[in-house]
């Protein structure tokens, strides 16, 4: 029998007003000037004064940098390290969804760590820890915050770099839902799908195991049961929660068994297009699945047994099809785009997106390896 190593933070403070509790962690921690990583709205919208205030009742200086982009580039993260090395700060704060935790991290390991960014892509190829950082989540969808993969765009190639780096593990995550009300509809839905997306592909890996199959099935459960209530009621705390949820589980099976081709090929639409991740995670996920499960459908029942289908007397085509087409509705209900168009996007170089998706990090955990020309007939289905 194989053993695993499961990574994620050594403390994860998650549920309603746990931000207040972050204050002796930090200080436990030894934070004495934080540089405060964040973007223009979370700074407009009250949050980041929530996270200050925290700080200063705690003695913590800190420097916000706030120019994170929704799909951080290098140059983004290269000025945040200047930032933080003009104010000598000892660690950092990220607040925000997705893309503040990964420019957090990559500001974290470009600290402590010699060489161009570029030269980090890929699986573990730093050698330092970074410093250490205090990530407080404000959407339930990336599992950026505790996990060990981050995401940055390589403005220059137009493409989206994975860096999986147990070095760049935050100190400790904060998931408080109540930092999550309110949040538009749209951003709701796509962080939600990005989260189911996570679940879904780290059962169908080959790199699943018992550990992580449990964490993500019952993220699917939660997923399909509460993402449509967060999405219609922005301020449903119990949906809120029950997402934050969903997310961490989804997040611990990804993180130690992997993901697959929907991400390989949603981070190339991010990369050249800069369309939302999630949105991409979304109208990918049934057409890969469905390509997936053509080639073994045997985990699928235990995702039609989560979702609350009948799988007695089905075969496991037949409940990879009801899965499929679950999916669809869902993405339906909360608003999803059915196609680029819809986001804009008409003028698509198919075959340089999947020249790209072929060799992305996360195309290694896709249960089957496609051909080039079985990526581009995918990413046609999206036009």
């Amino acid at each position: 029998m194989s053993s695993h190593v499961l990574y994620v933070p050594s403390t994860n403070l998650i549920g309603r007003g746990c931000l207040q509790q972050a204050g002796p962690y930090l200080k436990q921690l030894q934070f004495t000037k934080a540089l405060l990583v964040t973007d223009k709205g979370l700074m407009s919208n009250g949050i980041v004064a929530k996270v200050v205030k925290l700080l200063e009742e705690n003695d913590i200086g800190y420097m916000v940098y706030d120019e994170v982009k929704p799909n951080p580039t290098v140059a983004n993260c290269l000025n945040g390290l200047q930032v933080f090395r003009e104010n000598n700060c000892d660690s950092i704060v990220s607040v925000g969804g997705g893309s503040p935790q990964d420019a957090a991290k990559a500001i974290g390991i470009l600290a402590t760590n010699d060489g161009d960014l570029k030269s980090f892509e890929g699986v573990g190829k730093t050698i330092h820890k970074s410093v250490p950082i205090a990530a407080i989540n404000t959407t339930a969808g990336t599992s950026s915050e505790y996990t060990i993969n981050y995401v940055i765009t390589d403005e220059e190639r137009q493409v989206k770099m994975v860096m999986v780096d147990k070095n760049s593990l935050a100190a400790i995550s904060i998931n408080d839902p109540e930092l999550m009300t309110a949040k538009p509809k749209d951003l709701t839905a796509a962080t939600g799908m990005d989260a189911l997306t996570h679940a879904i592909e780290a059962i169908v890996t080959p790199g699943a195991y018992k550990v992580t199959d449990a964490a993500a099935l019952a993220a699917v459960e939660i997923i399909f049961e509460y993402l449509p209530l967060a999405v219609q009621d922005g301020e449903n705390i119990e949906a809120r929660e029950q997402m934050v949820f969903a997310m961490f589980l989804a997040g611990v099976a990804f993180n130690n068994a992997g993901l697959g081709f929907v991400h390989a090929m949603a981070h190339q639409l991010g990369g050249v297009y800069d369309l939302p991740h999630g949105v991409c995670n979304a109208m990918l996920l049934p057409i890969v699945e469905r390509e997936n499960a053509q080639r073994d459908p045997s985990k699928f029942p235990r995702i039609a047994k989560a979702i609350g289908m009948k799988t007695e007397g089905k075969t496991a085509i037949a409940c990879a099809e009801e899965v499929i087409e679950a999916i669809k509705q869902l993405s339906g209900i909360v608003g999803i785009p059915s196609n680029l168009s819809e986001l804009g996007v008409t003028d698509v170089d198919v075959e340089k997106l999947a020249q790209f998706a072929l060799v992305d990090a996360c195309a290694a955990g896709n249960p089957f390896q496609p051909t080039k020309e079985e990526v581009i007939s995918m990413y046609q289905e999206i036009l």
